[in-house]
């Protein structure tokens, strides 16, 4: 009698040197984590249990309260530096965090930043700077913490934060495009290259979320009508992190090389859609 498809049953072999149960993680870095997605991010990853690696760019006041909200969930937190346009060394902050935090069961590549800028008018030093942060940087620092994650035997969990644009271009956006689908393509290579060491690899694609990055900091986006997007709204920072959260936690763990859309259903609408939208017309036939 055949084993069952699924791979239960007589035949099935098992990597004895694979990771067991999965634990829930304890130690965690989140890049770009001085506001927005990364701020909320960090602090969902404490109320997970987690010790919080922080970083930030521009303002380490952010940075701080990043760190001060994780701490006051009971949890430790370090905060770093990190400036993604100097590479290849400033990723050596993921193992400046490995070391201060014990170890890193899960990183989140957040930092990221982008231009909005006609394909015909961009600078070559505006594509190298959004490639480098957003691609390079994230492909560096998932590389240090694969190997820490790899070296301790515990298994892991990388999330890269991408946006719809991984799945879909946008007039203007040429190198964040580039980089967010080359990011969502480098997911699911690392996925399956670091499945037998117990680690996956997952994205979350942000559709429109209220954040400093689009100009919407302290804003409740529950009260912006955004009619081009099925749900009318942008997306709060915490419902990113809360998916985040879900992949980075012990619930997940059959679940690697994917990438979560959170956009309100604004995908959907394949050529319909629009944050710029200002009237609900594609509504009605």
């Amino acid at each position: 009698m055949a084993a069952p498809a699924d791979g239960h049953g007589a035949g099935m072999s098992v990597d004895p040197t694979a990771p067991s149960t999965p634990r829930r993680p304890r130690t965690a870095i989140v890049t770009g984590s001085e506001s927005g997605i990364g701020r909320a991010t960090a602090v969902a990853l404490a109320e997970l249990g987690c010790d919080v690696g922080v970083t930030w760019y521009r303002d380490e006041a952010a940075g701080e309260r990043t760190a001060e909200e994780v701490r006051a969930l009971g949890r430790r937190a370090e905060v770093r530096h990190l400036d993604l346009t100097r590479l290849p060394g400033a990723a050596d902050v993921v193992d400046d965090l490995a070391e201060a935090l014990g170890g890193v069961d899960v990183l989140v590549n957040d930092a990221g930043t982008g231009v909005s800028t006609p394909l015909l008018e961009m600078s070559y030093d505006d594509w190298r700077e959004v490639l480098a942060t957003d691609l390079d940087g994230a492909f560096l620092c998932l590389q240090r913490a694969a190997r820490r994650m790899v070296a301790a035997g515990r298994g892991g969990r990388i999330v890269n934060i991408t946006s719809v644009h991984e799945h879909q271009p946008r007039v203007g956006s040429s190198a964040y495009c580039a980089a967010k689908g080359g990011l969502g393509l480098l997911t699911r290579t690392a996925a399956i290259e670091l499945a037998e060491h117990g680690i996956t690899v997952n994205a979350v694609a942000p559709g429109e979320i209220a954040t400093p990055m689009t100009g919407q900091e302290d804003v409740d986006p529950r009260g912006v009508d955004r009619p081009g997007v099925p749900l009318g709204r942008p997306g709060d920072a915490r419902e990113i992190a809360a998916a985040v959260a879900f992949l980075a936690s012990p619930q997940a763990s059959y679940v690697t090389g994917h990438s979560l859309v959170v956009d309100g259903g604004m995908l959907q609408m394949g050529p319909m859609a629009g944050s710029h939208l200002t009237a609900g017309d594609w509504r009605r036939v």
